[in-house]
């Protein structure tokens, strides 16, 4: 009885999985470009959700302060920030909670660095297979 009742979830799990993965990224996720406060830092609010980040495309500028806030939006389904640029001196490698979470960092080089979920379940489509990925795209 219990194996059944096992197998009933597991299999509402994957179907939710999947219809969420079919959702995937959001449209209409444009470019953002942070602006320098005047603390000096560049603030850039970021919305993860079933499978994307809002803003998916991050402008900022190089030897410049950014501060990351990440909020997850409700839902089952856990997320992390991974977004490893070391020839720019920038490293986050996170899991992601219902609370907002802060990152700080310099980026020291220019270019174009890829940020994703790395979560996976199981067998299927890894989260940035599904969509949930993003550039930071650093200026001079």
């Amino acid at each position: 009885m219990k194996s059944v009742r096992f197998l009933s979830l597991f299999v509402l799990a994957l179907i939710v999985c999947c219809i969420a993965g079919r959702v995937g990224a959001q449209p209409g996720n444009k470019p953002f470009r942070a602006a320098v406060n005047i603390d000096g830092m560049q603030h850039v609010n970021i919305l993860a959700g079933d499978y994307f980040f809002k803003p998916s495309h991050i402008i900022v500028k190089v030897n410049v302060p950014v501060k990351f806030v990440v909020r997850v939006e409700r839902g089952i389904i856990p997320h992390g920030l991974l977004l490893r640029a070391p020839e720019a001196n920038i490293s986050i490698d996170e899991e992601l909670s219902g609370e907002s979470q802060t990152f700080t960092f310099t980026p020291s080089a220019p270019g174009k660095y890829a940020f994703y979920c790395p979560k996976k379940l199981f067998f299927l489509k890894s989260h940035r297979e599904h969509g949930m990925e993003g550039i930071l795209e650093v200026v001079e």
